[in-house]
């Protein structure tokens, strides 16, 4: 069944277009429900199918206290390329694909395109407030403090942002009030 479901994700893919601002990514016209692609490629026996199982890795999680989270992670098709998926509290996402010969690049360019426009490109749209939880494969504390204040100013979190820190927040520096919340909001690596 996996086979068959990775399968129906690789012709899917070929069917994205590229544009030059997203460049190495390739996007569908729009989000595509991953258990649409499952269903077609299994028909009935799409229920028995655990679509958790095409995980290859997490790329980043985000948790609120009331109970809410939301990832960002990779399907690895055989030929190299990745699918980059969303899933929130109720469904799961394709949002694009690329990477083939880019290595860790092309995770790092999708979180970046992510943040600048609050999932505009993937045509989704990130809001609420910053969460308490961060998990991330990234280890580089500089790429994700840039990362989450660029994805906190497009989505206007930046009270939410300082409220959650112990100390006075800086105020004047929005970038040192991130880090400092990332420093508090980082747990570890995601699952």
């Amino acid at each position: 069944m996996r086979g068959r479901v990775l399968e129906a994700l690789a012709l899917r893919v070929k069917q994205f277009r590229s544009r030059e601002e997203l460049w190495p990514l390739r996007v569908p016209t729009d989000p595509i429900p991953l258990e649409h692609v499952v269903e077609h490629a299994l028909a009935e026996a799409h229920t028995a199918f655990d679509a958790g199982s095409l995980r290859s890795r997490a790329l980043l999680r985000l948790e609120w206290d009331d109970g809410y989270g939301w990832d960002a992670w990779v399907i690895a098709l055989p030929s190299g390329v990745k699918i980059y998926c969303d899933s929130g509290a109720d469904e799961t996402r394709i949002l694009a694909s690329g990477g083939r010969n880019e290595g860790d690049e092309s995770d790092r360019r999708f979180l970046e395109l992510l943040a600048e426009s609050g999932g505009g490109h993937f045509g989704i749209e990130m809001s609420g407030g910053a969460p308490s939880r961060v998990r991330s494969v990234i280890a580089d504390r500089a790429f994700l403090v840039d990362l989450f204040v660029e994805l906190f100013e497009v989505i206007e979190a930046d009270d939410s942002v300082r409220e959650q820190l112990d100390d006075e927040p800086d105020g004047a520096d929005f970038r040192s009030d991130v880090a400092k919340w990332l420093e508090l909001a980082l747990v570890a690596r995601p699952g």
